[in-house]
């Protein structure tokens, strides 16, 4: 590698990383925001907040990191066109497609990073993520509730109150429950209990104590005495996520994978893919005049990624339902991209000297 494509280099992975790093904190407050509506509405304990942010932004690495090269490259060569430094290397006989090498030296190292998110790393932390909500919804410790204290159940049907409280959150002591069933209200107090899984659900076992059932208002209230009780807490609000999201990429093609889980394994080799097109449309579309303004190219470069993006996850519910053969994949968007891509760098990659010496001899 030359002098001059080792500083090409430089100066287009620093304007990249700038412009994902960007993006990362723009994602990290999207992500953070989620989160929060998610505590709110009782999917996700709040103490896992920090942990699970750390897991899902892995998940979002494949959908930020194509848009973070496209536009960092886009904006690195449109700087070298607007100081002039495109010019200089005109006048040496050399054009946009000597700028091909470093490009390539920035977006495939980038492009192997985001295979790896798609198809190990975000599956595991999706699965990671999964796990850990699971585990802390059968803790009442770990979903939040804490001794001498009132704590809403999920989607605030009711409260929990608890004396004591055991190390694992399992054994509870001078409970006081109360829960809303449509109009009526359900009022439980007992000396101990200990929480339990069954069936799918999460289930109080409760030893000695009384149970009040009745509406507010009315006199139809009905108290009786019991040794053990068994009540079933309200379930946790479902999220509507990708159930294939966090399954590992090689079970995606055993023979017995659905289609849909074929589909999914054709979207995760697709994004790497993508992210090399889009290195290659960075260099025809930051070809400009110094003094023309930047900002038009921006905007064509964010809807290209969307269009694309938008035509990748069309293609993997198209494949998924049968509406594409699945042999057919999603190469039918890759094939025709690249192929207008390195076309676009073929015409636009010679020097304007040279250009106009070849097109006079015609």
């Amino acid at each position: 590698m030359t002098t001059l494509q080792r500083y090409l280099v430089r100066q287009l992975a620093a304007s990249t990383a700038a412009t994902v790093v960007v993006l990362l904190l723009v994602s990290l407050g999207g992500v953070f925001a989620d989160l929060v509506s998610e505590i709110a509405r009782g999917r996700v304990p709040a103490p896992l907040l920090f942990s699970q942010l750390g897991l899902r932004l892995v998940s979002y690495m494949p959908l930020v990191l194509p848009l973070g090269v496209f536009i960092g490259l886009l904006m690195g060569i449109s700087r070298l066109y607007r100081d002039s430094e495109m010019a200089v290397l005109f006048s040496l006989g050399q054009g946009p497609r000597q700028l091909l090498g470093p490009v390539l030296g920035v977006t495939l190292p980038v492009a192997a990073l985001i295979g790896l998110c798609s198809l190990w790393l975000g599956p595991t932390a999706e699965r990671m993520a999964q796990q850990a909500v699971e585990d802390a919804n059968r803790s009442f410790l770990v979903a939040g509730l804490d001794a001498g204290r009132f704590v809403e159940l999920p989607g605030g049907r009711g409260v929990v109150f608890v004396g004591e409280l055991s190390p694992d959150g399992r054994q509870l002591k001078r409970l006081f429950v109360q829960m809303q069933r449509d109009e009526r209200v359900d009022v439980i107090t007992a000396v101990e209990g200990e929480m339990f899984i069954a069936d799918g659900g999460r289930f109080l076992r409760l030893r000695d104590g009384f149970r009040a059932e009745g509406q507010p208002g009315e006199r139809d209230f009905r108290l009786q005495r019991f040794q053990v009780n068994e009540i079933r807490l309200p379930d946790l609000e479902s999220e509507n996520r990708n159930p294939l999201a966090g399954r590992p990429t090689l079970a995606l093609i055993s023979p017995t994978a659905t289609p849909r889980a074929r589909a999914e394994f054709h979207y995760r080799i697709g994004v790497p893919l993508f992210t090399v097109i889009l290195g290659l449309l960075a260099l025809p579309l930051s070809r400009s005049p110094p003094r023309q303004a930047r900002y038009g190219r921006m905007i064509v470069a964010v809807l290209a990624y969307a269009f694309g993006m938008n035509l990748l996850v069309l293609g993997k519910a198209w494949l998924g339902s049968g509406q594409l053969p699945m042999a057919l994949g999603l190469w039918w968007l890759h094939v025709p991209a690249l192929a207008m891509a390195l076309w676009l760098v073929w015409r636009d990659g010679e020097p304007p000297r040279r250009r106009a010496r070849r097109e006079a001899a015609a």
